[in-house]
């Protein structure tokens, strides 16, 4: 009995190593020659339907749009809070549940195709390790816009449930959905850079350690100038310029009241979460380029 088991778990191991190498080998073939704008486009097309047909991603929206009705059921009990709950409840279930995408798939971007050594075929392309690890990182975001668009969609409609008929908030909130997915990109920037050195399971734990420190940057510049050792404020004053600082995407609250971040806030929040994407995805190119896959 053990051998036949033995032997099934052989099987499905070639197979999902033939179709790995297969993956791969198609993915190679579509990867043009000429420009490297092209090249990233079909990494991330290619990284895009790849994360799209993880069952997960489906679990995981649908887990919220399940949430967005729980709160319609949680307005009903609650007189003239409906739209209240229904937002507060909808953008922070998006940003939690986007976060784990962004950290459990983000993580395993690279080092997936490290592991199945799919990366050999692509690299035998002319294709450099930047251009791979962007169109990866564009593909993962295009993949979060998408279920970002869908979770908000969900929360729209539940608004119009229960105010029977449209509502001022429903556009209201989508410069706070728009803010959690600048967000969720800045996330995914992490965990790329922490994957092209370490572990999945090292990578999930820390870009998960920057996500929660990087909610509470400003307490940490306050603690660092409160502090008596001048050791503390250089080192707590290092950590608030050097991790991002997501307390500039934070509206779900604001977003619940009727009230939207100014033009000038979300210009800046946007501005910094391209510019520290920026920034990651070249230090993730600088390691990545010295690692060696022999």
């Amino acid at each position: 009995m053990s051998e036949v088991i033995n032997a099934s778990a052989l099987a499905r191991e070639q197979t999902t190593t033939a179709d790995d190498a297969t993956r791969a080998r198609a993915t190679a073939k579509t990867i043009p020659r000429g420009s490297s704008a092209g090249r990233v486009a079909t990494i991330a097309r290619n990284a895009f339907r790849e994360a799209v047909r993880d069952r997960v991603l489906y679990n995981l929206v649908v887990f919220v749009l399940l949430l967005t009705g729980a709160a319609v059921f949680l307005g009903e009990l609650s007189a003239a809070q409906e739209a209240k709950i229904i937002v507060d409840m909808g953008l922070s279930a998006m940003l939690i549940f986007g976060v784990f995408i962004a950290i459990f798939v983000g993580v395993g971007l690279v080092y997936k195709e490290i592991e199945r050594r799919t990366v050999y075929a692509i690299f035998a392309k002319p294709v450099g390790r930047g251009e791979f690890l962007a169109g990866k990182y564009l593909g993962l975001c295009a993949t979060l816009a998408a279920n970002v668009a869908v979770m908000a969609l969900g929360v729209a409609l539940a608004l119009v449930y229960v105010r029977g008929g449209y509502d001022p908030l429903v556009a209201l909130i989508f410069p706070a959905v728009a803010l959690i997915f600048f967000e969720l990109t800045i996330v995914v920037a992490v965990a790329l850079l922490f994957s092209s050195f370490s572990s999945p399971a090292l990578s999930a734990l820390l870009t998960f350690g920057v996500f929660v420190i990087g909610h509470f940057s400003a307490d940490m510049r306050l603690i660092g100038a409160s502090s008596g050792t001048t050791f503390a404020r250089a080192l707590f004053g290092a950590l608030y310029y050097l991790l991002p600082n997501l307390s500039h995407y934070t509206y779900i609250t604001d977003a619940s009241h009727g009230v939207t971040p100014s033009p000038s806030a979300f210009a800046a929040a946007v501005l910094y979460a391209l510019l520290y994407d920026a920034v990651l995805l070249v230090a993730a190119t600088l390691i990545f380029n010295r690692r060696n896959f022999k």
